[in-house]
């Protein structure tokens, strides 16, 4: 799809390592923006974002949040610039927003997230899963993912320590314009 753009620039990522699994998207919206699963089509507790290749962990997240009856919704936004004014609504129905990507926290798509968020009045917690600036030593990108906490489960337990310190249990926070 990236290479058939021909009134633009355009950049196609490919991740070191073995490639993912694709994961099937659940609907598609207006704009684009990929659901990779929903617990409730209304919104609800958590959105995260999963740029590239962190689709598939990012659904065992959501899995795992499920079983502590926080609900959520996973999209893949498959164009991160601009932001997709569907990814914008999407945010404003959650009660936090997790961008998890394998680019930086600073200047990475959590980055433009949080800046069209602001720049369109919505005021929702958001936190990144992302690698951090500093230089890192040689390893496998498995390694290094490990090492960063960019794994399913320390992803999972990182949104439910965020996640009770916005409000302790699920479904006690409200959703932004609910």
């Amino acid at each position: 799809e990236a290479v058939a753009v021909t009134d633009g620039p355009t950049v196609v990522r490919f991740p070191k390592g073995s490639v993912t699994a694709d994961v099937d998207a659940v609907e598609r919206t207006a704009d684009g923006v990929d659901v990779l699963h929903r617990t409730s089509a209304e919104g609800g507790d958590v959105l995260i974002v999963a740029v590239g290749a962190f689709g598939g962990m990012s659904v065992e997240v959501a899995a795992t949040l499920e079983k502590e009856g926080v609900s959520v919704t996973v999209v893949d936004p498959r164009w991160v610039v601009p932001v997709s004014g569907d990814l914008i609504e999407l945010a404003e129905r959650h009660s936090m927003v997790v961008v998890v990507e394998d680019g930086v926290v600073h200047g990475g798509v959590g980055s433009l997230l949080g800046d069209a968020l602001r720049a369109s009045a919505v005021d929702v917690p958001m936190r990144q899963a992302a690698i951090p600036q500093k230089f890192l030593d040689h390893a496998s990108r498995g390694e290094i993912l490990d090492e960063l906490g960019l794994t399913a489960g320390a992803v999972a337990g990182d949104v439910l320590a965020w996640w009770s310190d916005l409000g302790g249990e699920p479904g006690r926070v409200e959703a932004a314009g609910a």
